[in-house]
C-alpha cells in the first residue's frame, strides 16, 4: 500500500492538477519504478513537478502524444509504472488509437492523469473542452476509469491508481476546485460511491466538479423545501457501483445524475444502463452538456449555462418532485 496521507491543509493553496503533482512526487520517493511523461504540457498538467524532483524518470516527447502512448506501453512492458499526463482531449482522442490498442487491449500498466477535462478549460476554446472523454473511456475494455471531486479525492485516485494493476484514466480538472473533503480518511475505494448527504426523497448522483454543487443543492433543498436528498459521489464510472444505484432506486424513486460531460455516453448512461438491465423503473433525470458543441466562457459560467450549477440542480429536484409514478415498494407487476 502507498500509505500517503494529506489533509485540506496540505492542499489549500494547491490546485487539484498541483496535488497530482505533489502525490506522485512522494510516490516516486517510494518506487522507483515510477516514471513519468508528458507531450510538452509539464507545466501545465503540474506533472513537471516529477520532473523537477525525478528528471531522470521523467521523459518529455514534444507534441506527439500518439507516441508518448506507445512510449508508456513499451515502459510498461519493461516492467515500469507509467503516469502519463496529458490534456483530457488529447488523451481520449488525439492518442486514443495508442490508448486502446497499445495499453488497453495489451491491459498493461499505464495509468493516464488527464487533465483540464468537462468545460474546466473553458475559455480556451472549443475544441479545447473535453465532454466525450468518459463516454470514450469507458468503452474500452479493461480500462478503470475515476473523476476524482476535489484535490483530496485526487490524491486517493492516484495512490489507489498505482496499487491497482492494469489502466487507469484518472479525470481531472483545469484546477482550482471547490473543497469537499477535510482529510483522505474517508474509505476511498475504486469502483464503490461515497455517500456524502443521507436522504430519502431522491438522489443526486454527480461526479468531479459537479459532486461540490449538488451538496450545496442538498443543503438548501432541506432548509428551503424540506427536501431530503440523498448525495452520492460516483467518483468511479467504470466499475460502477450497481449497488449503491440499486439501493438509492428502492429507498428513493427519484434519482438526478449531473456531470461536467455530454448527456450521452457518460454517468447518466451509465447510471441508466444499470437501472434498466434491473427492471426497475424510477423517476429519472440527466444533467449535463446537452447534444451540442459547448460555448465559450470561464468554467463556472458554463456551468450555469447549462444547469449543472447548484441553481440548475435545484430546478430539476424541483421539477423531479412534482412528478407522479406509482410510489411501491414492489416490482412484480412491472417485470
Amino acid at each position: 500500500m502507498a500509505g500517503l496521507t494529506y489533509t485540506m491543509l496540505d492542499t489549500a493553496h494547491l490546485s487539484t492538477a498541483e496535488i497530482y503533482g505533489k502525490v506522485l512526487c512522494d510516490l516516486g520517493e517510494k518506487y522507483p519504478e515510477i516514471v513519468g511523461l508528458s507531450a510538452d504540457l509539464a507545466k501545465s498538467t503540474k506533472i513537471g513537478l516529477f520532473g523537477e524532483k525525478f528528471p531522470n524518470r521523467f521523459f518529455n516527447t514534444g507534441i506527439a502524444e500518439q507516441n508518448m502512448f506507445g512510449m508508456a506501453a513499451g515502459m510498461a512492458k519493461a516492467g515500469l509504472v507509467p503516469f502519463v499526463s496529458t490534456f483530457a482531449v488529447f488523451t481520449s482522442m488525439r492518442a486514443l488509437d495508442q490508448v486502446h490498442t497499445d495499453i488497453c487491449y495489451q491491459n498493461l500498466n499505464v495509468k493516464m492523469i488527464a487533465t483540464h477535462a468537462g468545460l474546466s478549460f473553458g475559455q480556451a476554446g472549443s475544441t479545447h473542452h473535453c465532454t466525450e472523454d468518459i463516454a470514450i473511456m469507458r468503452s474500452m475494455a479493461n480500462l478503470r476509469v475515476i473523476v476524482p471531486a476535489d484535490g483530496i479525492e485526487t490524491a486517493n485516485a492516484v495512490q489507489k491508481a498505482y496499487e491497482t494493476k492494469g489502466p487507469v484514466y484518472i479525470r481531472i480538472n483545469r484546477g482550482f476546485d471547490q473543497k469537499l473533503y477535510d482529510s483522505m480518511e474517508y474509505d476511498f475505494e475504486i469502483g464503490k460511491a461515497v455517500q456524502l448527504v443521507d436522504g430519502t426523497d431522491i438522489t443526486l448522483i454527480a461526479c468531479g466538479s459537479c459532486v461540490y454543487q449538488a451538496v450545496q443543492a442538498a443543503k438548501i433543498l432541506q432548509e428551503v423545501d424540506g427536501v431530503k436528498a440523498r448525495v452520492l459521489n460516483m467518483h468511479t464510472i467504470k466499475p460502477i457501483d450497481r449497488e449503491a444505484i440499486l439501493r438509492a432506486v428502492h429507498e428513493t424513486r427519484r434519482i438526478i445524475t449531473m456531470e461536467d460531460h455530454n448527456i450521452y455516453g457518460g454517468l447518466g448512461s451509465a447510471v441508466a444502463e444499470v437501472m434498466a438491465e434491473s427492471g426497475k423503473a424510477c423517476a429519472f433525470r440527466r444533467l449535463g452538456i446537452p447534444d451540442v458543441f459547448s460555448i465559450i466562457g470561464l468554467h463556472e459560467d458554463l456551468m450555469a449555462y447549462y444547469k449543472i450549477d447548484t441553481n440548475g440542480i435545484l430546478d430539476a429536484v424541483r421539477e423531479v418532485m412534482g412528478m407522479d409514478f406509482e410510489e411501491n415498494d414492489n416490482w412484480e407487476d412491472e417485470m
